[in-house]
């Protein structure tokens, strides 16, 4: 129903922003990574994602098209609405979440609370073919896992050190030569 906004941020929380659309400010929620892409008083254009139920209207948003499509995959799942669909982008980037549910990997997932190892085995058998293989498999997502939680204990956010680990070259493929690199990245 709306897909798209485009407005200025008038008011940042952790868990969402008031976009002014023309004088309305929408509150849509957003995921972690979304947060810290915005700015109060910033121009900023959000795909969203519209949630009705008998009692409310929620706006959830994503500034990238292909996180939007992402977490209209979760919601896919029997037993997965949007408020844990976007607690799952919160763990991790869209790219890791399909690499890990490709390989079968559930470690990401039974970090969200509310979702246990049952759940997490639900979502990556109901996806696990429509993410498509990736390449890298199991382990290769295991030492990406280990790279970001090596730089969240520096003290990067998750976001940064994804985004670290994204610049990295791809012909490093061991987890301290990496994280290395990657804190080469972030000291610039």
């Amino acid at each position: 129903m709306i897909s798209q906004l485009t407005g200025k941020i008038s008011f940042v929380t952790l868990n969402y922003v008031v976009l002014d659309v023309s004088g309305v400010g929408y509150k849509v929620f957003v995921s972690n990574d979304t947060t810290a892409s915005l700015h109060e008083n910033s121009n900023a254009t959000l795909w969203t994602y519209l949630a009705v139920r008998e009692n409310s209207m929620d706006l959830y948003g994503f500034t990238e098209k292909q996180n939007l499509d992402f977490f209209e995959m979760l919601l896919t799942v029997s037993g997965i609405g949007p408020k844990s669909a976007l607690g799952i982008l919160n763990v991790a980037s869209p790219e890791t979440l399909r690499s890990a549910i490709s390989s079968g990997d559930t470690s990401y997932l039974t970090k969200v609370s509310g979702i246990g190892s049952k759940s997490a085995q639900k979502i990556v058998l109901e996806l696990q073919d429509k993410v498509g293989k990736i390449e890298g498999g199991a382990r290769g997502v295991r030492e990406e896992v280990d790279a970001v939680e090596a730089l969240k204990s520096l003290g990067y956010s998750a976001r940064e050190a994804s985004d670290a680990l994204k610049k990295v070259s791809k012909e490093i493929t061991d987890t301290g030569g990496r994280v290395r690199e990657a804190l080469k990245i972030l000291s610039k």
